[in-house]
């Protein structure tokens, strides 16, 4: 068997600077073979070795009390008391989503699930964020339903329920959209494990699916720009079994019980390659595989396809030898492969052996933490024009306009493809703001969001990040729980043009500044870079997925408004409508700045709204579409009309930041009051529910006729008028 020589167009296909593989000629002190190309392609791409990212990633506060695993690992940890771990996190499936958006999307979901149960934990909620084009690029449809179906089709047959998420449209995204999946799992805190190898000549062993040649190259794929070339990539994206995936982690953590496991890793980007190196790395090991032991559903596969397969549901471990019955038998049982397929070695190498020769002898640090690191240069983003007047408009016809537009009407066609109640522990399902899950036996409950305003990153890349971190806090705190901590997943186009990487340099400090203010740390994440086409960008996107504990279901904030309930704004109101939903639905614009975001009145708002939820029937953060949508919202799901005092624009749609909607009785209103005063917190008495329309100022309609537009106008967008 030969292996193709190495040309420069060869390395260039490998996503390789002429530099970079310069530096693996001085690494070796000789040519790489093909093979070993590979490898270092795998692991020197920016989605594997955060190349251009990880200089300010750095700088991000990790830390806090309740953290017990930062990032690095496969997911973050964060402890919620009585002996008890949530295990979560988010990450991307852009490029594949865009070319197969079925297996795309499915598959994104498979390998966070895998993220989480690695851990030790037993995932109890899933979450996605979907960025789509424009709805009449001829391409939004197809990838709007194929997205949706994996999601669903994988996650369903899995058996976790959908929680959350958010959906948009935004012509931004015609040629690469975002499908960002979030999973979060339970672990006991004495039961978490790791990724570390340790000690020599321990085994190394495959778990799971067999190895085909789905997905090789799919790390490299999803670090570089689309062009017209983009339909040949179609091969590099996986393929997913989500019942299989169902066995792997009842297998694992069958297995995991059984104290066999030394470290254990999963399969994800890169496939065997990562998965191997960064199990050494941590452990300050060397390994060294024999690809003939390896499982493979594919003839004559060479040791190029195997090491840089991303075939799915695919797991690696180390094992302590004298277990290797116990554990074979585990997997036996659930019908999995089991095969030691290497193991640790002291030395520095990561040694390919495969039909009795060398394929591969490098030293394994340098593929993993001495891979480069890049100070790009950046600019900061210029600061926005001053907005130009917004004309007056009657506040039922703008209210319409958001309700009919697929940005903001009910997203009730997604969400009702997935199943949100498996395990029967959903307390609040999608639509509501944040999902809330019961941890299964106890009267505490985990609630879950993701949240991000991109139009606000592009203008005021600094705010725009503080508002993501603020809008996920807010939306926790509605519903009652304490805000823990956060996962990014942060989306953007070429780090090699410096505006773009100064909109990344700019959303990492705000998102810093934010979550240091909030106490809500960054736990794990991931960053996806050169999300354009044709040299098109999308829109910075760095999206914010947060858990929440509510330490009693008493203290849960989930009723409805009723007939009679005084509707009560905390918080300042001042009327900013830059880059608002109204601009941009209604008069087509998104001019203006990013709305300020005040992180001690947010901390400070945030407390108060927690410190009397009893008092509290109903809540609802202030986001797009300002007071307007969220009096809409919170009627709508009450079924019961609303009355708002105001008729003018910049109070029923602006957007500032920090501020809640409540619905209460009268003598709670009162008392609200009274404690607002005290504490320092603005409050306003708004209008009040009752009746069975929704009026602002001098005009109405009915809540039922708001209501079928609001209903409609999703579903009319991805699949025609009725």
């Amino acid at each position: 068997m030969t292996e193709p020589q190495i040309t420069e167009d060869i390395i260039e296909a490998h996503g390789l600077k002429p530099e970079e593989y310069a530096e693996i000629l001085r690494l070796l002190n000789r040519d790489p073979t093909f093979t070993e190309l590979g490898i270092f392609s795998a692991m020197w791409n920016e989605h594997c070795s955060y190349k251009s990212s990880k200089k300010w990633l750095r700088t991000l506060p990790t830390d806090g009390p309740q953290v017990i695993c930062g990032p690095g690992e496969n997911a973050g940890i964060v402890d919620i008391g009585d002996g008890q771990a949530v295990v979560f996190k988010m990450e991307s499936h852009n490029h594949p989503s865009y070319i197969e958006p079925y297996q795309g999307a499915a598959t994104g979901v498979g390998g966070i699930l895998r993220d989480v149960f690695t851990m030790g934990a037993r995932p109890i909620a899933a979450m996605n964020a979907l960025s789509f084009g424009e709805t009449a690029h001829p391409k939004t449809r197809q990838l709007v339903h194929g997205v949706v179906e994996g999601i669903g089709g994988y996650g369903n047959c899995f058996g976790v329920p959908t929680v959350g998420g958010e959906v948009r449209f935004h012509p931004a995204y015609n040629g690469n959209c975002l499908v960002n999946a979030f999973a979060a799992g339970l672990a006991d805190t004495d039961k978490i494990f790791y990724s570390a190898a340790s000690g020599v000549g321990m085994p190394v062993v495959y778990l799971g699916a067999k190895t085909g040649r789905d997905g090789v190259g799919g790390a490299t794929m999803a670090s570089a720009e689309f062009d017209d070339t983009i339909e040949e990539k179609r091969p590099t994206v996986q393929v997913g079994d989500p019942f299989t995936e169902k066995r792997l982690m009842e297998a694992t953590l069958e297995l995991m019980a059984t104290g066999a496991v030394i470290s254990i890793q999963d399969m994800g980007a890169a496939g065997l390659t990562c998965s191997a190196v960064e199990m050494g790395d941590k452990g300050g090991l060397g390994i060294r595989l024999n690809l003939d032991a390896v499982p493979q559903r594919e003839t004559h596969m060479t040791a190029y396809e195997m090491m840089l397969s991303e075939s799915q549901e695919r797991m690696l471990m180390v094992l302590k030898p004298e277990k290797e019955a116990e554990a074979r038998a585990v997997f036996d049982k659930w019908d999995l492969d089991f095969a030691i397929v290497g193991e640790t070695i002291p030395e520095d190498r990561f040694v390919i052996m495969h039909q009795g020769e060398c394929w591969a002898d490098l030293p394994l640090s340098k593929l993993s933490s001495s891979a480069p690191e890049y100070d790009r240069p950046w600019v900061p983003t210029a600061e926005a024009p001053a907005m130009e007047d917004v004309p007056g408009i009657d506040p039922i016809d703008g209210l319409k306009a958001l309700l009919a537009a697929p940005n903001y009407a009910s997203k009730h066609w997604v969400y009702e493809q997935y199943d949100t109640q498996v395990m029967a522990d959903t307390i609040r399902t999608p639509g509501l703001g944040a999902g809330v899950v019961r941890v299964h036996g106890t009267d505490k409950a985990l609630a879950f969001t993701s949240d991000v305003t991109p139009r606000y990153v592009r203008a005021n890349p600094v705010e725009g990040g503080k508002q993501a971190v603020a809008e996920a806090y807010r939306n926790l705190t509605a519903v009652g729980a304490l805000p823990l901590a956060t996962t990014d997943n942060l989306n953007f186009g070429n780090p090699e043009k410096p505006e773009i990487m100064g909109q990344f340099v700019g959303a990492i400090q705000g998102i810093g500044a934010a979550v240091a203010a909030l106490d809500m740390p960054i736990v794990s994440g991931n960053v996806s870079l050169y999300n354009e086409t044709d040299g098109q960008a999308i829109l910075p996107t760095p999206t914010i997925g947060a858990v929440g504990l509510i330490d009693h279901l008493d203290h849960l904030i989930a009723g409805t408004a009723r007939d009679g309930h005084v509707a009560l704004v905390i918080g300042e109101t001042a009327g900013h409508l830059g880059q608002s939903a109204l601009l941009a639905e209604v008069f087509n614009r998104e001019d203006g700045d990013a709305p300020h975001v005040d992180l001690d009145a947010e901390k400070r708002n945030g407390d108060f709204i927690r410190a009397n939820r009893d008092t509290i029937k109903a809540c609802t953060d202030l986001s797009d579409g300002g007071l307007a949508m969220a009096a809409f919202e919170m009627a709508q799901a009450a079924g019961v009309g609303v009355t708002l005092d105001a008729g003018d624009t910049p109070t029923l749609f602006g957007e500032d930041q920090a501020r809640y909607l409540v619905a209460c009785n009268f003598d709670q209103a009162e008392a609200l009051m009274v404690a607002a005063g005290q504490a320092g917190v603005p409050i306003a008495s708004v209008g009040r529910f009752g009746g069975d329309t929704v009026r602002m100022g001098e005009t109405e309609a009915p809540l039922d006729e708001l209501t079928a537009i609001y209903r409609s106008g999703f579903i009319t967008a991805v699949d025609g008028p009725a």
